[in-house]
């Protein structure tokens, strides 16, 4: 018989990780609220360890510009980004006792669970022993159903063509809006999967968290939802600071709120958590990266919105250089980022057979972005989004410089003057204020805001119906000929003005370190009791443990003396002189992911020479202090 892969434990991984302090629920004495986390010592210098990599990998080698910019956000500036207005999720509520679920994790939960039930009812034809593997199979899905209240995996045979329906459904799943979500959830009987209760169609709920400004409360602000706002902000100064050159981009790492419909998956949907992001200025017509040679031969994983669409999942293995050459990846400079973004992540530790790129298709992609790549972590939980590749084209240029008349472009001068058409806006103030009245200011902003395609459909309405409609404030308005002339008209320049495209990079660093303790985590074969984390020595929340072989005080100086040469050459240390035994303690610090131990024993205070232990083939050698500390040092 087929031996079946052991269903990874994750109820394992999260009692080492709650042992031994990695991270823990927040407000936990207070019985905890949802969302909320607090890191421990372990978790803390393994994100900040993470964190160190990235600004090496990015940050330093790419001459970013990193700003800290203020987590709080004005009520104006989110409204312009539109966050205000669509920074939303559709969540729907069981209508007998009130409990919230999201609800398009909700539909993939349900399918999810029935198709499961399908594959253990088809195994029950092949026998017993089909059955038990199916079930074992499914076993860490069912778990999770549980604690995520998705619903009971209950082993009934579904019809061929319900589900393959499923399957395609689930395939896309992320494309669908509120309305699609509904019709799902009444096509196929989807209920509350604890009570069986009823649900209320899908409602959009706003993911900010509201707060006022000041005594008042006049002033209305939010929790930025992302930190990419405060460096839009700031793109003059940036430009400025970069002696007006490009391409550039700036960085940032901080901490973002949203808060969520119904957080679950531990780390994985949080309300507070750090992000990493990078704001990537180029010219429009122009994405080609100086660098991207470097990228081009580059194999990575990749599922495109077209395969998707087709309610397929299968990936392919491509080169990014064929994958930009055959526009399946829109341009060079997203290509380049998500090239740097893959090698960054095996660095860290991430398996390279489990990371892949998904590509938004067109109803799941931000309102701001023209195309975008996620790339997925596979995880006990499935996939998982933890880095975004998003090209966000000039959108939030353009808006704040519309809304505020704070000119963000770029001037380039040119060698030889040139004529350009350009459209022609021209507002007639006369009819615009009496019709538009309170409205007439965001109704102008619109259409000024106008990319040359949307001036081009406006004049196309405007001459063939003499009205068009307008859409300003989450409302549409209609306009006439009368009320707004739009031509496209010639200009003579010398210089060339811009507003740049930007490509951004997203990171989660709480997904990633979440998914990185999954990848890492083993136990050894002669003892389940012996957790190993294998976490490459680059991010370990400690590079080495000094441990005395005994309590003997003769050992003592020498633990002191070899832990403060360590810390002096920028080596982390941690110290175990507790009273356990040796192997023991080898143990304990094979938990926390630690690479290497340095035992002092009777030997050391005769001449000098320790043990040096490896955590993952727990291989010892012996040599003076003195040499073990540079072979530590050249494996950092």
């Amino acid at each position: 018989m087929a031996t079946t892969e052991k269903p990874f434990d994750r109820a394992a991984l999260e009692q080492l990780c709650t042992k031994r302090f990695f991270f823990a629920p927040a407000f936990a004495i207070y019985g905890g609220v949802a969302g909320f986390y607090d890191y421990g010592p372990t978790g803390c210098a393994l994100m900040n360890n993470i964190i160190s990599v990235w600004r090496n990998h990015f940050v330093l080698e790419e001459e970013m510009l990193e700003l800290d910019t203020t987590v709080m956000n004005t009520y104006d500036v989110l409204k312009t980004s539109g966050h205000v207005d669509k920074f939303a999720d559709w969540m729907c509520k069981d209508l007998k006792n009130g409990e919230i679920f999201r609800a398009d994790h909700l539909v993939e939960a349900v399918l999810e669970a029935r198709l499961q039930g399908d594959r253990e009812a088809r195994a029950a034809k092949e026998g017993a022993a089909a059955v038990d593997a199916a079930k074992q199979a499914g076993e860490a899905v069912k778990k999770d159903k549980k604690k995520k209240k998705k619903g009971t995996v209950v082993a009934v045979e579904l019809p061929d063509e319900e589900r393959k329906a499923y399957e395609e459904i689930l395939a896309q799943i992320d494309n669908y809006g509120g309305p699609e979500l509904a019709q799902l959830i009444t096509k196929y009987n989807i209920r509350s999967p604890e009570s069986g209760n009823e649900l209320s169609m899908p409602q959009e709920f706003n993911l900010m968290f509201e707060s006022q400004i000041g005594p008042t409360g006049q002033l209305k602000g939010f929790l930025r939802p992302e930190t990419a706002q405060g460096q839009f902000l700031n793109f003059k100064k940036l430009l400025e600071f970069n002696n007006d050159k490009m391409p550039f981009a700036s960085a940032q790492v901080g901490r973002a709120f949203r808060n969520e419909i119904s957080p679950r998956s531990g780390l994985l949907r949080v309300r507070e958590f750090t992000m990493a992001e990078i704001e990537h200025y180029v010219d429009p017509n122009n994405k080609n990266h100086h660098a991207f040679q470097d990228m081009k031969d580059v194999v990575i994983t990749l599922l495109s919105k077209d395969v998707q669409l087709q309610g397929k999942t299968q990936t392919v293995e491509m080169s990014i250089g064929e994958a930009v050459e055959k526009k399946i990846i829109d341009n060079q400079t997203l290509g380049y980022f998500m090239g740097r973004i893959y090698q960054f992540l095996l660095k860290i530790g991430i398996k390279r057979e489990k990371l892949r790129f998904r590509q938004h298709m067109d109803n799941e992609m931000a309102h701001y972005a023209c195309d975008c790549w996620d790339a997925e972590i596979k995880t006990s939980y499935g996939w998982i989004e933890c880095v975004g590749c998003a090209d966000r084209s000039a959108y939030d240029l353009t808006v704040h410089s519309v809304r505020t008349k704070e000119k963000l472009v770029v001037r380039e001068q040119l060698a030889e003057p040139r004529t350009v058409e350009k459209w022609q806006v021209e507002i007639n103030k006369k009819t615009f204020g009496p019709k538009y009245k309170k409205n007439a200011k965001a109704v102008e902003e619109a259409i000024l805001a106008y990319t040359d395609e949307c001036f081009a459909e406006l004049e196309k309405e405007l001459t063939s119906k003499g009205t068009a409609l307008v859409e300003a404030d989450g409302q549409k308005f209609e306009v006439t000929k009368d009320d707004v002339t739009v031509k496209l008209g010639t200009v003579t320049e010398h210089v060339r003005e811009y507003t740049p495209n930007v490509i951004e990079p997203s990171f989660g660093i709480g997904r990633i370190l979440y998914s990185l303790l999954e990848h890492s985590w083993w136990v050894r074969e002669d003892d389940e009791a012996r957790n190993v984390l294998s976490f490459p020595a680059l991010v370990a929340p400690f590079k080495v443990c000094v441990l005395p072989l005994s309590g003997n005080a003769e050992f003592e100086p020498l633990v002191k003396k070899f832990s403060r040469a360590l810390r002096q050459n920028g080596v982390s240390t941690r110290t175990d002189d507790s009273k356990a035994s040796i192997g023991r303690r080898y143990s304990r610090n094979d938990e926390l992911g630690i690479p290497y131990a340095i035992t002092v024993d009777f030997q050391t205070v005769q001449d000098n020479t320790v043990t040096l232990r490896e955590r993952d083939s727990t291989k010892q050698i012996r040599d003076t202090f003195e040499n073990i500390l540079k072979i530590i040092k050249e494996a950092q």
